[in-house]
């Protein structure tokens, strides 16, 4: 399955407007299916090739997360990463939502420092 151009292009509106970004250059890069976002050449949030959206987030605050929001771990080889989540599309089908998802992972790669090519 190819990722959603349609939430794609939504994580790209909203990442234009996230104030953890000002200053930081925002790329997009194909991966495993997917497109993902980056600030700073950190991942920050990724329309995934499995449908939904893949968030970059600190390690610690992985379980908080998952215990209090639709999110689960991300899996890769049936090993469930730290901080890495994924959200269902239908979790978030409005802008309000989704947006809460684009700061958390922007705000986290935003905080690394920046990776130069």
């Amino acid at each position: 399955m190819a990722y959603d151009e349609l939430l794609a292009a939504r994580l790209r509106d909203l990442l234009v407007d996230e104030p953890s970004v000002a200053g930081r250059e925002v790329t997009e890069q194909k991966m495993f299916g997917g497109l993902g976002f980056m600030v700073g050449g950190n991942m920050a949030v990724a329309a995934s090739g499995q449908g939904g959206i893949m968030v970059r987030v600190a390690p610690d605050e992985t379980d908080h997360y998952v215990e209090t929001t639709a999110a689960v771990p991300m899996e890769m080889q049936g090993r469930s990463m730290r901080g890495w989540l994924r959200v269902a599309a239908d979790d978030v089908s409005d802008d309000a939502t989704l947006g809460t998802w684009v700061g958390i992972g922007a705000s986290y790669a935003a905080s690394l420092p920046p990776k130069h090519p």
